[in-house]
Formats: structure tokens, C-alpha cells, sequence
């Protein structure tokens, strides 16, 4: 979707729709939506005297100018209590406005900054917030098909301004907005493509093209330089599967690395999850789900292209180890005993439990760069979807501070987070008889959410750590506002945040 900002006065914008919006408080229209309706005859005020037009929070009311306007159609976009407006209610209006648009068959679609008049709320961060709803929720996934499928899409989206000191805030916050969500739109076609297309390989080979084209540096590591390495738990998921693994490392603001703070973002990528000789116990036909098992890796790979694009003011690492979890005679067998990077051991209970393998290293990798914080984020267990549903994903730390930071983050992107409990208990349940640690417990369904984050725990050392549990976030089954049935790419948006913040 191209986009830009213009001035202009409202009435006299051709496009072929118009957005406007409008406060649930039965007052009349105000600023933009006022000259509208003047414009119209009193039309909008008359609709909202019926009871047609509310303007509760997403709801939109569409209505023609009978050649009062350039523009043919006008759209009426709910944003909900006055006094309860904030930047989540405007991608919220935004991305229902565009949807309805998009439904309308409208090509090129103008819109007001919603909240930057009225409203009172930074315009900058309202453009982007428009922005950034609009092009998530436009998102379409990719496919492999050989026939072309004709889909309704909004082409062009102009912000329309009448003052022209507002306008270098909009522009501003139109850049940002992009930046986001294109990092976002990386992260879902990464997550969508089939287990086939986006190998380790592949999936590697997107981060390098991208670190090049944005200025990140850009190392991965093959099996060989991780056997060298001592990756013992990482590799031996990767023993069943004909797929090389691949460790990739992205960095920004490598070069400053002594003067800034450094975050390290670890990301789960197992590119395809069979769950091994422990057979996942899902339903034949969803088993192709298991190709989002990545998007932990996908959000890191994406985080870190808006970190160099938004120039944040950190050193910021990612760390995206990739193989498949697949079977064959070498593969990794229960009752199985490895040592990682770390020196410590595992022993392997269930070959379903591998996510969790593959950070284990990671997480010792971590510890060179001596950070001041490291995040995972991984789609780990099914059983944070029993706990939260799809709701919010489970947030694991014992790092006040840092608990805090990720709190804050969740609050402004609206990607929510949930607090779960570390109890030292936890740790008793993956002791193992022959290794330092079992990488679940017997049996598997007990405590599984806090037991595989003490997992995670035990291989981290030296640094203030925090894992984020998103395995039931990462594929929406029901589209809402931002997120179209499908990969969703929950994380990037608040691991950005949270950079940002910092």
C-alpha cells in the first residue's frame, strides 16, 4: 500500500473514500467530521440523531455525497469514550476503517489522523499508529498457486491535514509506522511460507539480504562452527532432520557495542515440528500448523531490521537458532543424555520438548556479550494456550526490572503479556536422574508452562533474563483488528516497543 501525507482541506480531497471519525458521546461532529457534515447537509448529525451512527469504538457507518464532495463515499469510523481515547483505540478504528474500506472495493482511500485533532494525542504517534493498523490489517498472506487470485486491496492511503505545521510530525510518524510493520509483514510471510520454502537455509539467506539492505551485521554459523562450539542440545534436534542447521546472529550498533546498553533477543526456529519420536499427539490435519514453530526466530529476524531502521540507541543482538524436528535413524531418542554450550547436561525425556533444546544454546551463546538483558520469545508449549487462551502470551522472569520494562511495552503496543509464576519448585520437577536437568517432567502435562521456563533458566548465566511463551499467539484463529486469520507475527511489535522505550 503506497501512502503519504497531505494538505489539504477536508472537503475538497478527491480519493474514493473518505475516513472520518466520531466520539460515542451523542455530541455533534466536531473538527474534520464537522465540515463534513456541513458539507453534507447535516447528514452524519441526522444519522446520529437516529441512532445509526454511534461511534462506538471500531463500528463504521458508510454514506454517499451525492456529488457534495470530490469523493464519492465517506466512511464514519466509531472511536469509542472520549475520555478512554488512546493510541490502541486509533490502530483500532484505524484497522476496522481500512477493513471496511477494503470491503468497498475503494482503490485509493484518504483518511484523517484520528486523535491528532480532537483527540489531543501526539500526531506523530497517531500517523503512525493509523499507519501501522493500516497496513497490518491489510496484510494477505503469501501463496504458491497457479492461478492468480483477484482480492480486494486498498492501493493508496493519504493522511489528509489541513495545518501545515502538523504536517512533519505526520510525515514522521507515516516513516516510522511503515517500518513497523513492514518488520511485521516480514516476520508473518516467514511464518506463513511452507516447511519446504522456509528452511533453515532459506530462512538464514532472508536474514543476510536484509541485514545488508538496512546495515545490520550479519554471522551465521553452520553445524560445523556449532559443533565447535560445544551447541551439543541444539544439534541433536537437528540429527533427525536432512535440513542443516543454521545459528543466526544479527547485531546493531555493533561498533558501539562498549557504550550502549546491550539487549540480546533469542528466538525460537524450528522450521518444522513433527515432535520426533514422541509423535505430536494432534490431529493429522492440523499438523501443518507445526510450520509457525519458527516465528519466535521470525519476530527476532524482524526486530532487529525496525531496531536499525528506527536507529534505536542501543546495541541490540538477535539470535535465531534454526533446524527442523524431524525423524529419522539418527535422531534423538528418549532417554537420551547431551551437553550444550554451557557444559551442563540434558537428558531428553520427550523429543517434543526440542524448542526448548535449541535455546538452551542460545541462551549460553548469549552470555558473551554480556548483556544487560536477554528476552526470548518462543512458541514453547501448548499448554500456555490452556492457561491464557488467546488472550495474551505468558511472561517468565524473576528480573523485577525487566518484568516492568516488558509490562510497559505490552501496555503501549497492545501485544499483551500475562505475568506466570517461577516458583523454585518448578525446578524440582525436571531434575534427572542421569543428566543436571531433564528437559521435561514425567509426566509431560504437569506444570508444563513454568517448568519449561525454569528449563530455560538453567542455562542462563551472569544476566537478567525474561522468556516469553507466545505459542498461542502466533497463528490468529480469528481475525481481529491488526491480525487477519493467520500468521500474526505476535511479539515484534512489543519487542520494538520495548527497544524503543528503553
Amino acid at each position: 500500500m503506497k501512502t503519504e501525507v497531505r494538505q489539504a482541506n477536508i472537503t475538497e480531497i478527491s480519493a474514493d473514500l473518505l475516513i472520518v471519525n466520531l466520539f460515542n458521546d451523542g455530541q455533534q461532529p466536531g473538527g474534520a467530521t464537522g465540515a463534513l457534515d456541513k458539507a453534507l447537509g447535516g447528514r452524519i448529525a441526522e444519522l446520529i440523531a437516529l441512532g445509526d451512527c454511534r461511534g462506538k469504538l471500531g463500528e463504521t457507518t458508510l454514506l454517499y455525497s451525492h456529488g457534495a464532495l470530490p469523493t464519492p463515499r465517506v466512511l464514519v469510523v466509531g472511536l469509542g469514550k472520549r475520555e478512554a481515547l488512546d493510541i490502541h483505540a486509533v490502530r483500532t478504528a484505524s484497522a476496522k476503517a481500512i477493513a471496511s474500506a477494503r470491503a468497498a472495493g475503494a482503490k485509493t482511500v484518504a483518511s484523517i489522523v484520528h486523535g491528532a485533532g480532537e483527540g489531543g494525542l501526539d500526531p506523530a504517534l497517531a500517523a503512525e499508529a493509523v499507519i501501522e493498523a493500516s497496513l497490518l490489517e491489510s496484510y494477505q498472506m503469501p501463496r504458491q498457486s497457479s492461478d492468480a487470485r483477484e482480492q480486494k486491496q486498498v492501493e493508496e492511503l493519504i493522511l489528509v491535514e489541513s495545518r501545515a505545521e502538523q504536517i512533519p510530525f505526520l510525515e514522521q510518524g507515516v516513516h516510522r509506522g511503515h517500518i513497523i510493520a513492514d518488520s511485521v509483514i516480514l516476520a508473518r510471510d516467514l511464518e506463513a511460507q511452507p516447511a519446504n520454502i522456509a528452511t533453515p537455509t532459506m530462512i538464514a539467506d532472508t536474514a543476510r539480504q536484509m541485514a545488508s539492505e538496512v546495515g545490520l551485521t550479519c554471522t551465521v554459523l553452520a553445524q560445523s562452527d556449532m559443533e565447535a562450539l560445544g551447541m551439543g542440545i541444539l544439534l541433536a534436534v537437528a540429527k533427525g532432520s536432512d535440513q542443516p542447521p543454521q545459528f543466526v546472529i544479527l547485531e546493531h550498533n555493533t561498533k558501539r557495542a562498549n557504550e550502549l546498553p546491550t539487549v540480546v533477543l533469542v528466538g525460537k526456529g524450528i522450521t518444522f515440528d513433527t515432535g520426533g519420536y514422541n509423535l505430536k499427539v494432534i490431529s493429522a490435519s492440523t499438523m501443518w500448523m507445526m510450520k509457525d514453530d519458527m516465528t519466535g526466530a521470525a519476530d527476532v529476524i524482524a526486530t532487529l531490521r525496525a531496531a536499525a531502521l528506527l536507529d534505536v540507541p542501543l546495541h541490540v543482538v538477535g539470535l535465531a537458532p534454526l533446524t527442523e524436528n524431524a525423524i529419522d535413524g539418527g535422531a534423538q531418542k528418549p532417554g537420551d543424555v547431551y551437553r550444550g554450550m554451557s557444559g551442563k547436561t540434558m537428558e531428553v525425556i520427550s523429543t517434543d520438548a526440542e524448542g526448548r533444546m535449541i535455546l538452551a544454546d542460545a541462551l549460553a551463546y548469549a552470555s558473551r556479550y554480556q548483556p544487560d538483558a536477554v528476552i526470548d520469545v518462543a512458541t514453547l508449549t501448548g499448554a500456555i494456550g490452556i492457561a491464557l487462551g488467546s488472550q495474551a502470551a505468558g511472561l517468565f522472569t524473576e528480573e523485577d526490572a525487566l518484568r516492568d520494562r516488558l509490562l510497559a511495552a505490552s501496555a503501549a503496543s497492545g501485544e499483551r503479556i500475562w505475568p506466570m509464576p517461577m516458583y523454585d519448585e518448578y525446578a524440582d520437577a525436571i531434575r534427572s536422574d542421569f543428566a543436571d536437568v531433564k528437559n521435561t517432567t514425567s509426566p509431560v502435562k504437569n506444570a508444563g508452562v513454568s517448568t519449561s521456563a525454569k528449563f530455560l533458566q538453567h542455562f542462563t548465566t551472569g544476566y537478567p533474563w525474561a522468556h516469553l511463551d507466545i505459542a498461542s499467539m502466533a497463528w490468529t484463529k480469528k481475525a481481529r483488528p491488526m491480525y487477519p486469520k493467520g500468521a500474526s507475527a505476535f511479539g515484534v511489535r512489543l519487542l520494538v516497543q520495548l527497544l524503543r522505550n528503553w
